[in-house]
């Protein structure tokens, strides 16, 4: 019987795509948050985050039933730019009313991680202070800006891997970015004054 939590994202691809439906049980189970938590970050409602969440999923499975997928170690840049391009269809399709304003609904503290509050409780409670005010600018940006956001400091991406991903340019992702940061600073001089 095989071990299939111990497998890497490759081995469990191949092994699903030869016909082991447990492999697929384990990609699920490690992606899941993960791109929950990004369609949540875009599109800032529950509902589409969870149609786009199985769709997505929905389309993996086929393309890998159809041996769509090469094995080359990047099956999370590739999973994640499937993930982009649903998004990118719903807006299309949506006329970009996709993305929601600024509501009880568009909170990212839902993708909060708590490793991040591990200091004495004065410290915590500062840093979560911070941390709820930063999410409350960063919803404050424009759907690109915010996915750039997320993709550069939640997954910890390069900008070369969320250009290929976004299928934008590096100096596009750099560029949004950079107003990202631009805006950003300009909430925080408002928050200040």
């Amino acid at each position: 019987m095989k071990e299939y939590t111990k497998m890497t994202d490759e081995e469990l691809v191949v092994a699903y795509m030869d016909g082991e439906a447990r492999a697929f049980d384990v990609i699920l189970t490690r992606y899941q948050a993960t791109i929950y938590s990004y369609f949540l970050y875009v599109v800032g409602d529950e509902d589409e985050a969870n149609e786009l969440f199985q769709d997505t999923f929905v389309k993996v499975i086929v393309f890998l039933q159809e041996q769509r997928y090469k094995p080359m170690g990047l099956f999370n840049y590739w999973l994640i730019r499937i993930a982009h391009n649903m998004i990118s269809d719903k807006f299309r399709r949506n006329d970009h009313k996709l993305v929601k304003d600024v509501n009880a609904k568009n909170d990212l503290t839902r993708i909060r991680n708590e490793a991040i509050t591990v200091s004495p409780y004065d410290d915590e409670m500062i840093r979560d202070q911070a941390f709820d005010e930063l999410h409350r600018m960063v919803n404050k940006l424009p759907a690109e800006q915010r996915e750039m956001v997320y993709l550069r400091y939640f997954e910890e991406m390069s900008f070369k891997d969320i250009a290929a991903i976004t299928g934008v340019s590096i100096n596009t992702a750099l560029g949004r970015m950079r107003y990202a940061i631009l805006n950003l600073r300009k909430m925080a001089n408002v928050a200040i004054l």
